[in-house]
């Protein structure tokens, strides 16, 4: 007979699988002794619940650096558009590729929605016109660049009852904490979280031939800053939040900082960006049901003055934090 943690059902996730990934998604590197008295769980089903929704695909821990936060590199928006017959194949050419951080189909033009980072302006011009613009199917590119982050997907915690300091931030029209610098020695520590974002400080010192005082120190300053993006990340989907969409606001500047914070105040909203052109604010949200995605839209644009928006459900997501979901 198989018990209730061997079961093999990828998304039949019961009260306690969701206490488990909200702890892990506020605390990533939490013991597994620290989850369990947190949610009540002796420690050894909460080791066996994380292996197994692990194994799913669907939950999996991410730890990166955010390029558009620290300067380093051009972050863009493409918006694909396809010949009918090549949106699949498209999407699943562009996750594969090493600098594209999301991949995406949505509703309304056959498009496929990607954001990728690339060195410079330079690099974004080669990379557009050649070989994305190269693959079979693809009729046409519009690029948009991340001008400023504002709320990113550490920052999406809609069950939580406070929210972060960045989204608190935003919410207030505050300045966003400065970003961190950083150097060598921490793009090499987040190269060792990537790989394992729960490696222990005794390993991650070994591997960067540092003192376990230095690697805990470089560690802890990394995660009190808005810079490490070091999350346990699963689908929306799998936390009760089946429903995505995609918006993008034209917003006059008179009216920008209101509609901002306006946004940061709805927790349904997972990431926020100003972007270059016509629509410059561009946002990704989640909901629990359709009725949901509705109310948020009547709230959030209904009563917007002058502000156009466009908005389209999210189909199927082939990559997201970097990782393809294939």
């Amino acid at each position: 007979m198989t018990s209730k943690d061997d079961d093999p059902t990828p998304f039949a996730l019961d009260a306690l699988d969701q206490a488990v990934l909200r702890t892990l998604r506020r605390a990533p590197r939490a013991s597994y002794a620290e989850v369990a008295a947190a949610t009540g769980a002796h420690e050894r089903t909460v080791a066996r619940r994380v292996e197994r929704m692990l194994g799913t695909g669907r939950i999996r821990f991410t730890a990166s650096l955010l390029h558009e936060y620290i300067g380093t590199g051009v972050a863009a928006q493409l918006a694909i558009r396809c010949a009918p017959g090549h949106l699949h194949d498209t999407a699943r050419a562009l996750a594969r590729r090493p600098d594209t951080y999301s991949v995406e189909v949505a509703t309304g033009p056959a498009a496929v929605f990607v954001e990728l980072t690339v060195p410079d302006h330079r690099e974004l011009l080669s990379v557009v016109d050649g070989p994305i613009a190269g693959l079979t199917g693809v009729v046409g590119i519009e690029t948009q660049l991340l001008l400023t982050l504002l709320l990113t997907a550490n920052d999406w915690a809609p069950y939580d009852d406070e929210p972060t300091a960045v989204r608190r931030a935003v919410s207030q029209g505050t300045p966003l904490p400065a970003p961190l610098p950083t150097d060598a020695l921490d793009e090499q520590l987040v190269a060792l979280l990537k790989e394992d974002a729960r490696m222990s400080t005794t390993r991650l010192a070994r591997e960067l031939r540092v003192g376990e005082t230095t690697a805990r120190r470089r560690l802890s300053r990394l995660m009190g800053s808005h810079v490490l993006h070091l999350r346990l990340h699963a689908e929306p989907e799998v936390l009760g939040f089946p429903i995505e969409a995609r918006f993008r606001l034209a917003v006059p500047q008179r009216g920008l900082d209101a509609t901002l914070r306006a946004l940061g105040r709805e927790p349904e909203v997972r990431s926020l960006a100003l972007t270059s052109g016509r629509y410059n604010v561009l946002g990704y949200s989640s909901h629990r049901s359709m009725e949901e995605l509705r109310d948020f839209s009547s709230r959030a644009f209904g009563a917007a003055d002058g502000i156009a928006t466009e908005t389209a459900l999210l189909i199927r997501s082939y990559k997201r934090a970097g990782v393809t979901t294939l």
